[in-house]
Parts: C-alpha cells; sequence; structure tokens
C-alpha cells in the first residue's frame, strides 16, 4: 500500500519527580537530607531511512511516545533516564507542523536525525535546597512535562525522471522496459493508482551510469480540479530533474471510446495540468515522446514531429512492446539528467545530525542510578 500522507502525534517522555528523603544510619549522626534526582524524559526522534518508501506506518499507528524519567531515590540516587523513541521516514519526507503549517524539515538525504520532541527535565531531590541556615529541607521539584506535538508528513519521491501523461499512453509499459519494476500494465485507463519507482542503468563498467524514474498516475483534462485521479500524485515529480512527456500517436484512443485525434491538443493540456500545479513543472527540462509508435497513425506522428521542432523539443519516437527507440531515450534521458541534476543531490559525506541541545543536568545529579 503506498501511503504518502500521515498525520501524526507526539509525546516525549516526562521528567521524574525529585525525591525528598532524609539519611537515618547507625553511626551517621547527621545525615541530613538525600533526596536523589529525578531522570530525564526521553526524548522523540526522527530520522530518514532507505529502508522505507512510504510512510504506511504511520497511517494505522499514529501517536508515538518516549519512555518518562525515574523518580528519584534516597541515598542520593538519581533515578534512571527514560529511553528515546527514534521514528523512520523514507527519504524525501517532509515534516510540517500541524497546528501552523510551519515547514519543521526536509529529510532530502539519508540518516539525517532531528529531535522532533524534547524530554521533560528531571526534578531536584531536596538534597539542592540543603543551606547553612535551612538544614532540613522538604522542598523537591516534580519532573518538568516532555513535548507534546502534532506534525503531518509528506512523502514526495526523490526521482531523476519523471514520466507523465494521459491514462493508458505506455508510461507504466516503458519504465517496465527500462528498469527492473514491475507495474501494473493492462489495456484500460487509469491502470496505475499509485506511482512506481525504477532504476535505470546505463552503459557498462566502469562508465555506467545509473539514474531513476518514477511513474505518475495518468493526468486528464481538469485534474487540477479534481477530474480523473487528480493531482495528488503531482508532488513527487516536483524534485525531479527532467519529465518525460508521453504523448499516444496511435489510434488505440479512439478504438476505446476516449476520441483524443490531436497529440499537440494532448500535450498541450497535460503540459497546462503541470503548469496548474506548480508553473515550476511546466518549465522543466522535458523530453517529449511519441508512443506506440509501431501502430502510429501518420498523420499523428508527422503532426507531433512538427510541433517538437518549432518548441525545440528533444523528441523521440519510441514502442515500449517492440523495444524501437527505448535504447536512444534511455541514454538521452541519462544525459539530460546528468547535465540538470543539482549538485548536492547526492553529498559525499552524510550531513551532520542536527539535534535540539539537551537541557543542562542538575547539579550533582547523574543520569543512570547513583
Amino acid at each position: 500500500m503506498f501511503i504518502d500522507e500521515a498525520r501524526i502525534r507526539i509525546k516525549a517522555g516526562d521528567g521524574g519527580n525529585g525525591c525528598m528523603a532524609f539519611r537515618r544510619e547507625k553511626f551517621v549522626p547527621k545525615g541530613g537530607p538525600s533526596g536523589g534526582d529525578g531522570g530525564h524524559g526521553g526524548d522523540v526522534l526522527m530520522s530518514s531511512s532507505l529502508s522505507h518508501n512510504t510512510l504506511v506506518h504511520f497511517r494505522f499507528n499514529p501517536e508515538h511516545k518516549a519512555q518518562r524519567g525515574g523518580h528519584g531515590l534516597g541515598s542520593n540516587c538519581s533515578g534512571y533516564a527514560g529511553e528515546s523513541t527514534t521514528l523512520k521516514v523514507p527519504v524525501g519526507t517532509l515534516l510540517y507542523d500541524d497546528q501552523t503549517g510551519e515547514l519543521i524539515h526536509d529529510f532530502a538525504h539519508p540518516d539525517e536525525t532531528i529531535v522532533i520532541a524534547k524530554g521533560g527535565r528531571g526534578g531536584r531531590g531536596n538534597q539542592h535546597f540543603a543551606t547553612s541556615t535551612h538544614q532540613a529541607p522538604r522542598e523537591h521539584e516534580l519532573g518538568r512535562a516532555g513535548e507534546e506535538r502534532s506534525y503531518r508528513l509528506e512523502l514526495k519521491l526523490l526521482a531523476d525522471a519523471g514520466l507523465v501523461g494521459y491514462p493508458n499512453v505506455g508510461k507504466s509499459t516503458l519504465i517496465s522496459r527500462l528498469s527492473a519494476a514491475k507495474p501494473k500494465i493492462a489495456n484500460y485507463a487509469f491502470t496505475t493508482l499509485e506511482p512506481n519507482l525504477g532504476v535505470v542503468s546505463v552503459g557498462e563498467w566502469p562508465h555506467e551510469r545509473s539514474y531513476t524514474v518514477a511513474d505518475l498516475p495518468g493526468l486528464i483534462e481538469g485534474a487540477h480540479l479534481g477530474a480523473g485521479l487528480g493531482i495528488q500524485f503531482l508532488r513527487h515529480i516536483e524534485r525531479t530533474s527532467v519529465i518525460v512527456h508521453l504523448v499516444d500517436v496511435s489510434d488505440s484512443s479512439a478504438a476505446e471510446g476516449t476520441d483524443r485525434p490531436d497529440p499537440v491538443a494532448d500535450y498541450k493540456v497535460i503540459t497546462a495540468e503541470l503548469e496548474s500545479f506548480d508553473p515550476a513543472l511546466a518549465a522543466k527540462p522535458t523530453i517529449l515522446v511519441a508512443a506506440k509508435s509501431d501502430v502510429a497513425n501518420p498523420a499523428k506522428l508527422k503532426k507531433l514531429t512538427a510541433m517538437a521542432k518549432r518548441r525545440k523539443l528533444p523528441f523521440y519516437a519510441i514502442s515500449a512492446v517492440t523495444g524501437e527507440g527505448v535504447e536512444a531515450l534511455k541514454y538521452a534521458v541519462a544525459d539530460m539528467v546528468a547535465t540538470h541534476r543539482p549538485i548536492d543531490l547526492e553529498p559525499a559525506t552524510p550531513p551532520p545530525t542536527k539535534l535540539r541541545p539537551n537541557y543542562p543536568p542538575p547539579p550533582n545529579s547523574a543520569r543512570g542510578r547513583a
């Protein structure tokens, strides 16, 4: 199940209460106050992982808590520190504050870790309140409450190239040809109901290159108004470097009753839907692909070729079924991705762990048991 949005509620651990105790032992006539400090509550952390590719584990388990700190004990023994909880999210996840809508962090790289809820500080025991004039204090502190937050998670796939186009133009068949991905393929519209991701390799070792391709569910006219599957999946190509726009130049659409006789109009409609979602999408480098060239209508192919020439768009006629033109397209996408891929997409060293500063421990107190 592909889940790309989720809302979660987070509760960090509360700090343990400080203890009020007095040392009363034989041969220790002036033992005095000996109440230990409460332990700090556990933090809730979030870390990006390559082992996850959806947010489904948050859809059915939206509440997460860290362990509270232990209460202080007598004989100056501090309570135990609560264990922190780490939540794993896929690379490409955006973390938003659910109340304000503020972007908290963009997990664009693997193994990034941040604290999303800070545990409460443990309270001080009565040993800290003893003075020369107040030698038997009964004051002690309660532990502070851990932070409680609500967040919204949004996943944007990290792909180098995105396949867009009308339903049933051959996007799923093409990605199955280019990579090892096994999407559902059938002869009806809206076969793809969720994005598919595939890794494409070109060249031979040691000059082999690779890039990722995302196959998005088909768009139709009015998608930005909710027609068809809408534009809910277009966020997954916001990070792409290249858009591969497939247009059907066969007469299969007329045979199925969808009646799209003009391939140039098809291209303009999908481009308009991309622009209505985000103008930056329509401005991305685009490769225009005439799909199903093995059964192409010559008039449609000629018209689309002329339009690509006028707009100076890279143009390829392919047949994902027979393999015609697929190899040339594979290398063309690799070259364009290499040209437009962000330099910092794959850092040489992992980014440093980002953590909020810890609370200073109470005086003369340890995190573990004394």
